[in-house]
């Protein structure tokens, strides 16, 4: 149920009594209370406020007689670290000295003091022991909120483990108590509330005028204003007149009475009144809070708002924020070195564009009154049993953010379909037992094959059913995702569209040793990365509202334009779409360099994800000299999921290449498709990356491991993966980037090892090395005088073999160095897309040795393969991969959550059971970039093998918490895929 408007609330002839209860979580629950409260008491009803909030916070708003504050904290919220940082161990321990251990005592309280004050309705912002509470005095209650603590401490939980688990059990059961939620704008999922009745935003009315605030303040209403709505600011921090534009002024609230501020900052009195401030304002910088960010909305300000650590309800009202183009997320570097400028000047660029009502005070106000006089809003459709085990699992659903997956029980259908609109991409579903192959709904495919990929037949069923729903508007549920809105009008139907598909990489052997010229094997993933791509002419481009703003404010006429729409926003927490004039990326008559075009893409970072996509243009231009008349419009859809380490910005950058050279008939080689794609990382994004994961992702074929050496791309074939021979990712959960100090120190280290050996192997050579492991070098050819000549010009470790390196420069090498020691000594490392910090100590034996051994690994393990089937093959193989996983860990490349899936396969492997079915499981390693991700298995190819996976699955789940992805079954790369040139039906009537 949604109420848009409503009258000013009614006097009731009854004269009603409100108990409302508020969090103790932060003023912007207190003052969206205000606005309600305000609206009760002014249809002649009492209010009796239950709150930690300070009491001006009230009566600075409400001067009645009517309005009873009562100072009591019944809940504590999220406990700060610091300004930015959720503590959620402790906020899980504050809880529960709070409301857990004093509950008896606090529900008998609280019942006694509902009876006392006769309360007709109890209130809840959103306190869950209040809801307990009113059905023990048998009063009704409802919640008013946007988010639901349940919701909040269940991902706490999963950090801190089973501890306190049951506290989100029990808040969810208090809250089944609830009659009805009022729902707020920028709600987060909360299934404990199964009848809903959504209200507009709640926001705090205006005073006094634009014009008035700035003429108190004298303040020229041509002086660009921001003002800094921060509370808790940092300690220690300084603001300086630098941090500002020249000419702006900043509104400093609640600032110290001893912090000294620069001319250009106005230190506000602690009592001001924010909304009228905020409304006179050209922008606002702060952390991101329901207040602040309905008070931007209503007044159409934009808002450069600053993250915060495990603040939960952050993303849902970012997204509402990006929606309306009111959100420019600034990096907390940039807030507390004073690298402002950009994004506030980012920020007065934008349109703001929320257009929704603003009186969600009155309106929830009306419905509270109604249902004390006694309407009944509820549906009865559920027993509040069903409530009850709906909400309990609301704490398994919560495992569904960035890089997480989890199944759902069959029963929680309803709370998963309300939720299932923020899930991602649309892709990897069944075909109604169709064979995909035949399936091609009412698109023509004028080019390509589908090949019996189900999950590209269920992404052209998603384009089909973006048209329809552009078209009719009537089938509204695809429109509640922002992405799919703003997909809808990606497209011209009647013209062509190109579409591509990238697979993700296993990475089975060879992982970092890439950069060091390795012998690499990949498997291409089941899972996949589909680019829809349309090229139009610019006066024929469907642009969206703020692009075509923007055009029509340059007086230019149409030009070509980028529009990018990115499914999965909401798992990764980004903003869902991107659009850009494409003579952004030309300089003069030349394409801007990718220094320009990384600090491009990094001036807002909730759109910095586009670099992968967008990246791929810059790349055609520069490299290939491509120019581009036409504007671009692309569908972005990965089912690769992110951070796992199975290379999802590989599958994106190359589906995304791919499409738009298909689009605009280029015609480029596997080979150099993959190494424009690295490009795209190394120089655009920024990520140290070698190239096995977009060669794999090109010319991959499934069921087979791509076979390269990485001197820098020669793929040398494709090896068949024996029948009994089986491969599986098992995810760790913890977050993987190969944009990661712990890589790039790790690659730092392994081309300062190879610097050294060619200096070493050129002394030995000038024989201006005394010595070396103790021996004085009297001969010059026992070391092999053409061996020392190839290696004083190194150019990949991984030329270097084991037995050398053991010979000659293993205990030479030093197990670190202080970055500006080795700077001093040997100038440069020579990588390209490295820097190495002075400052910091660098690991080099451990990160030299590495790729010298995994090369041999690797050699050795491609092999074997080829070998006669036996348990010793799979013996042997399986101990490649132990042998590579404590390499990594010798590198500092291992985590926690890595080495118990290694050792859960390891305890499989020697269990009595393995050795009497002559074994199932035979390895494990940690894979791709380290220092989390996922871990390839190999066993047997039977069905034991399967159900030792899965028991695996739940011991690691049982164990932390998580339960983890399995990554089974392979697929094409994008050179096998092609591409598909379709083109909508025509219907004739």
């Amino acid at each position: 149920m949604r109420i848009e408007e409503s009258e000013r609330v009614s006097a009731s002839r009854n004269h009603l009594v409100f108990a409302y209860y508020v969090t103790g979580h932060g003023f912007g629950h207190a003052t969206r209370v205000v606005e309600v409260v305000r609206n009760l008491i002014l249809a002649g009803h009492d209010v009796h406020v239950v709150t930690g909030a300070p009491d001006f916070v009230f009566t600075s708003e409400i001067q009645s007689p009517r309005l009873f504050i009562r100072k009591v904290l019944l809940d504590c919220g999220a406990v700060q670290a610091d300004a930015l940082t959720v503590d959620r161990l402790a906020s899980l321990e504050k809880y529960s000295e709070t409301a857990v251990k004093p509950r008896d005592s606090i529900l008998a309280t609280e019942t006694q003091w509902l009876h006392s004050i006769k309360a007709d309705l109890v209130v809840s912002d959103v306190v869950p022991v209040a809801c307990r509470a009113a059905a023990d005095a048998g009063i009704r209650s409802v919640c008013v909120t946007n988010f639901s603590w349940d919701f909040i401490y269940a991902e706490y939980v999963m950090a801190a483990g089973y501890h306190h688990r049951s506290i989100v059990w029990q808040i969810a059961e208090d809250y089944s108590h609830c009659e009805f939620l009022i729902r707020l704008p920028g709600y987060c999922p909360m299934p404990a509330f199964r009848d809903v009745i959504d209200v507009p935003l709640v926001v705090r009315r205006l005073h006094k005028s634009r014009k008035e605030v700035r003429k108190e303040l004298g303040i020229s209403n041509h002086v660009k204003l921001v003002i800094l709505n921060f509370g808790g600011q940092p300690s220690g921090w300084k603001l300086k007149e630098e941090y500002l534009p020249s000419g702006w002024l900043c509104l400093v609230c609640g600032a110290s009475d001893s912090q000294e501020l620069p001319p250009n900052f106005i230190k506000l009195a602690k009592d001001a009144y924010t909304p009228d401030l905020i409304a006179a304002s050209d922008c606002m910088l702060g952390k991101i809070g329901y207040g602040t960010c309905s008070e931007a909305l209503a007044y159409k300000l934009p808002f450069v708002f600053v993250r915060r650590d495990y603040f939960n309800e952050e993303p849902f009202l970012r997204n509402m924020l990006e929606y309306y183009q009111s959100g420019v997320e600034m990096i907390r570097r940039d807030l507390l070195t004073g690298h402002w400028k950009p994004y506030l000047e980012r920020a007065v660029s934008l349109k703001p564009c929320y257009e929704g009502g603003v009186n969600g005070g009155e309106v929830a106000a009306h419905i509270l009154q109604e249902t004390a006089i006694g309407k009944n809003y509820t549906s009865d459709k559920l027993s509040g049993s069903r409530r009850l085990r709906d909400a309990i699992v609301l704490g398994y659903q919560l495992q569904r953010v960035a890089g997480r997956d989890i199944s759902i029980p069959e029963w929680y259908a309803n709370a998963e379909n309300e939720l299932s609109k923020s899930t991602g991409s649309p892709v990897a579903h069944t075909n109604d037992g169709l064979p995909t192959s035949a399936w091609t709904g009412d698109f023509e495919i004028l080019h390509g094959d589908l090949q019996g990929l189900s999950d590209t037949t269920s992404f052209l069923k998603s384009l089909l059913e973006l048209d329809s729903v552009y078209d009719s508007e009537k089938n509204t549920e695809k429109l509640q995702m922002r992405e799919h809105k703003a997909a809808a009008g990606l497209f011209n139907w009647e013209e062509h569209i190109f579409v591509t598909r990238a697979p993700g990489r296993l990475d089975v052997m060879g992982g970092i040793a890439d950069y060091s010229g390795s012998l690499v094997l990949q498997m291409p993933i089941r899972e996949a990365c589909h680019v829809a791509v349309q090229r139009n002419h610019p006066s024929k481009h469907r642009l969206w509202k703020h692009a075509e703003a923007r055009q029509n404010a340059k007086g230019q006429g149409p030009t070509p334009v980028l529009q990018i729409v990115s499914y999965g926003s909401e798992l990764s927490n980004r903003g869902p779409t991107f659009d850009m004039d494409l003579s952004d990326f030309m300089e003069g008559n030349q394409p801007i360099s990718y220094e320009k075009a990384r600090k491009y893409f990094a001036q807002d970072p909730s759109q910095k994800w586009a670099a992968y996509v967008a990246g791929s243009i810059l790349v055609l231009m520069r490299e290939l000299g491509v120019r581009f008349e036409d504007s671009i419009s692309m569908l972005v859809s990965s089912a690769v999921p992110e951070g796992k380490g199975v290379s999802s910005s590989a599958s994106v950058e190359v589906a995304s290449m791919s499409a738009v050279a298909a689009a605009h008939g280029l015609n480029i080689s596997p080979r150099d498709m993959a190494l424009l794609c690295q490009k795209v990382e190394n120089h655009i994004v920024g990520a140290p990356c070698g190239v096995m994961d977009q060669m794999t992702s090109v010319c991959g074929e499934a069921n087979k491991l791509l076979a390269m050496v990485c001197q820098p791309a020669e793929v040398i074939g494709l090896v068949e993966i024996p029948s009994h021979i089986r491969f599986w990712g098992i995810d760790s959960g913890i977050r993987h980037s190969v944009g990661g100090a712990d890589y790039g120190s790790v690659r730092i280290g392994a081309f300062m090892g190879r610097k050294m050996i060619k200096s070493m192997a050129s002394a030995i050579l000038s024989r201006s090395l005394p010595s070396i492991n103790g021996s004085i070098l009297d001969e010059l050819e026992d070391y092999g005088s053409e061996l020392l000549k190839n290696e004083s010009s190194l150019d990949y470790l991984c030329n270097l073999s084991p037995h050398r390196y053991e010979a000659l420069y293993h205990k030479m090498l030093p197990e670190s160095i202080l970055g500006e020691a080795f700077l001093e000594k040997y100038v440069d490392h020579n990588d390209a897309v490295t820097v190495i910090d002075q400052k910091r100590t660098y690991m080099v034996r451990a990160p030299a040795k590495h790729p010298i051994y995994e090369n041999f690994r690797v050699k050795a393990f491609k092999a074997l393969l080829s070998s006669a089937t036996s348990d010793e093959q799979l013996t042997a193989l399986g101990e490649l991969l132990y042998q590579c996983h404590y390499s990594y860990s010798a590198c500092g490349l291992g985590t926690d959550g890595t080495d118990r899936l290694v050792h859960l396969v390891q305890e499989k492997q020697h269990s009595k059971s393995s050795k009497s079915h002559d074994g199932t499981l035979y390895g494990a390693k940690i894979t791709g970039g380290g220092s989390g991700g996922t871990v390839c298995v190999i066993g047997r190819n039977c069905l034991r093998s399967s159900q030792q996976i899965i028991e695996i699955q739940q011991k690691y789940k049982g164990a932390t918490g998580y339960l983890p992805f399995i990554f089974e079954g392979s697929s094409p790369g994008a050179a096998k895929f092609g591409y598909l040139r379709i083109r909508r039906r025509l219907s004739f009537c």
